[in-house]
């Protein structure tokens, strides 16, 4: 947020000369020293405007999605696995929150956009592999860090492409596994596990393997779809109600298995459309 500070008398005068330049405002002028500040240009009235400070009620839910993803590394490196898996889980309602909170608010920025992606890398890039790895794969050596880092490396490249072409792609699909299904791949598995008790020593293949499935779905070209041509704002039948409430009742008699099973289709329904042939009219 802009500091609110009194100008001394040479930066007035710096300020009233840039105002009277042609097309400028007050708000170009950038004082020196050490300040805490974001200057972000925007388009107003076909001109280009430079504007201070964010937009907080976007940028704390993608705080949120970024503390969540610090602690379930933090809770990994602890031993507590089921909690560093719902941590992950949690982070990803906070990602799904900020974008839509942004438009319904009128609140979209660069900064936002960029920040959101940063805290993406960490929460769904850097957390699961450091779970994954923690729980499991680290009983494989250097084997385990590797596959650990490929799919990190592997988040942060699928989060890259979908910067630069999310504008020309089909808002209809996702090119490539979205990093939070990835990460909900990952974390479903480790949570799973903990509740069947199941130990990562004795799940080290299945773990290594459906981490690199993972890793190599984010970067792939396959479709997955976005379910975005779902109108939440339009009137349904109430049988629509019903069902919603049977699949929330669903989730939470066994969470931790049934979101496994539910990543693990969608991530498997894109390779399969593929093999079917049902993406080539894509």
């Amino acid at each position: 947020m802009s500091e609110n500070k009194s100008p001394s008398s040479d930066d007035k005068a710096d300020v009233v000369s840039i105002s009277g330049q042609s097309g400028a405002s007050s708000e170009d002028h950038e004082p020196d020293g050490v300040t805490f500040e974001v200057v972000e240009e925007e388009l107003h009235g076909g001109q280009s405007v430079r504007r201070r400070g964010v937009y907080l009620l976007p940028n704390l839910f993608t705080t949120g999605a970024l503390f969540s993803g610090f602690y379930a590394i933090v809770a990994a490196m602890n031993q507590s696995f089921e909690q560093a898996a719902i941590a992950i889980f949690v982070s990803m309602i906070f990602d799904g929150l900020d974008g839509r909170v942004a438009r319904m608010t009128n609140t979209q920025s660069a900064f936002g956009a960029e920040y959101d992606s940063l805290a993406d890398c960490i929460s769904f890039g850097a957390a699961p592999a450091l779970v994954s790895y923690s729980w499991a794969l680290h009983n494989l050596g250097k084997v385990g860090w590797m596959i650990g880092f490929v799919y990190m490396a592997c988040a942060a490249l699928r989060l890259a492409r979908f910067n630069v072409e999310h504008d020309n792609s089909d808002g209809r699909y996702f090119t490539g596994l979205p990093s939070p299904s990835a990460a909900a791949l990952v974390a479903g598995m480790v949570w799973a596990g903990h509740e069947w008790g199941i130990s990562g020593a004795d799940a080290v293949i299945p773990a290594a393997l459906l981490t690199a499935y993972a890793a190599v779905m984010m970067v792939s070209n396959v479709k997955f779809n976005s379910f975005k041509e779902i109108d939440f704002k339009g009137r349904v039948p109430f049988v629509a109600i019903l069902v919603v409430v049977l699949a929330i009742a669903v989730i939470f008699s066994d969470p931790s298995r049934v979101l496994l099973g539910i990543f693990l289709l969608y991530s498997l329904s894109g390779p399969i459309s593929m093999l079917l042939g049902k993406d080539k009219a894509r």
